[in-house]
């Protein structure tokens, strides 16, 4: 199929001109039926099917990650019914390694990332029985650096500020944030922190919306968000819009659907969602839908995937999207679910 041309991305819609545009206002009046529920649904759950495909083959390393994406964007649809569950939770359970963590798939080494899609997955569908939670937490701090707080993504060694927000939200999630250094933690990612507002991966690293995401998450899991420069950080955040209406993850490149999600995110925990144009971000959301197969790309005539559908239905959701249930923007889970858990903050 057909991309779109690179122009078209730094120019705004036709139908939508800027001048008109109104920063105020949600996405809570745009007409529910623009968004294709039924067809996202019967495409999420294609891609769990089909398994012939190379999409399939290639994506087995982090599955883990796609089955949360996918039952999360199921659930905010209110379509969690069209997938078959005991089926998805036996195969969770051979993915748990001897040392407390899960891996993307069957046979794969354990990570944190994977560990905490595991954890949000038996959250979404109210089955923690299933999880160790000290193991899981032993697991988690096995992985924290005792002299600068950071965190390894698994036993290899690599570090990164989402395998501390990752660290974080599983042992928040399971009600073990005590079993980590957390205030260390903290003080690691402070140190993350750029001129900006920003954060990066490590101390030193460019920012980018979606360590922003990570760092400001975690911050706000350690009860240090008085750390965040909320005015300075809001602003870099809110010039991530683009004419078009979407949004980009740094300077100069092109919007994707994804920053829907890490950058509104992270905004809604500063409180400053109102910074951009929420209408023009959720037109912008709404025209990367696939109108024949279901599913939301990248950009507008890109092909659809779950990872883009996930998050730009959470972005629709933190725009209070009509229809959709809301998202808790700190653990990327439906609101509901969090109430149910006690942890709404």
């Amino acid at each position: 199929r057909a991309r779109a041309p690179p122009f078209a991305m730094s120019s705004a819609p036709v139908d939508d001109p800027i001048s008109s545009r109104d920063a105020g206002r949600d996405a809570s009046s745009l007409d529910a039926s623009v968004l294709t529920t039924n067809h996202h649904a019967s495409f999420i759950r294609r891609s769990s099917e089909d398994r012939d495909t190379v999409e399939f083959v290639l994506t087995e390393h982090l599955r883990m990650s796609g089955v949360y994406w996918g039952l999360t964007a199921l659930d905010l649809l209110g379509r969690l019914d069209v997938m078959e569950i005991e089926p998805i939770l036996n195969w969770l359970q051979q993915c748990k390694q001897t040392n407390g963590g899960y891996g993307g798939g069957v046979g794969h080494d354990a990570h944190v990332l994977y560990t905490l899609s595991a954890v949000q997955i038996c959250c979404l569908l109210d089955r923690l029985d299933l999880i160790d939670a000290d193991q899981v937490a032993k697991y988690c701090a096995s992985l924290q650096n005792k002299k600068d707080g950071s965190f390894s993504g698994d036993e290899w060694g690599e570090r990164d500020t989402r395998f501390s927000y990752c660290a974080l939200a599983c042992c928040a999630l399971l009600g073990k944030l005590e079993s980590i250094d957390h205030q260390l933690a903290a003080e690691y990612i402070i140190k993350c922190k750029n001129f900006d507002g920003g954060f990066g991966c490590e101390p030193g690293g460019e920012s980018h919306a979606g360590q922003i995401f990570t760092c400001v998450g975690a911050l706000a899991l350690c009860g240090r968000l008085d750390a965040v420069d909320s005015d300075l950080l809001g602003w870099w955040l809110c010039e991530r819009q683009v004419k078009a209406g979407g949004l980009n993850g740094r300077p100069e490149k092109l919007p994707d659907v994804c920053y829907s999600w890490w950058v509104l995110s992270s905004l809604q925990i500063l409180k400053r969602t109102h910074w951009i144009d929420r209408t023009a971000l959720a037109a912008f959301i709404l025209k990367c839908q696939d109108p024949e197969k279901g599913g939301i790309a990248d950009r507008p005539n890109d092909e659809p995937d779950v990872y883009h559908t996930f998050f730009g239905i959470a972005g629709l959701s933190l725009m209070n999207f009509p229809g959709l249930k809301k998202i808790d923007p700190v653990f990327a889970l439906p609101a509901h679910v969090v109430q149910r858990m006690g942890l709404e903050k």
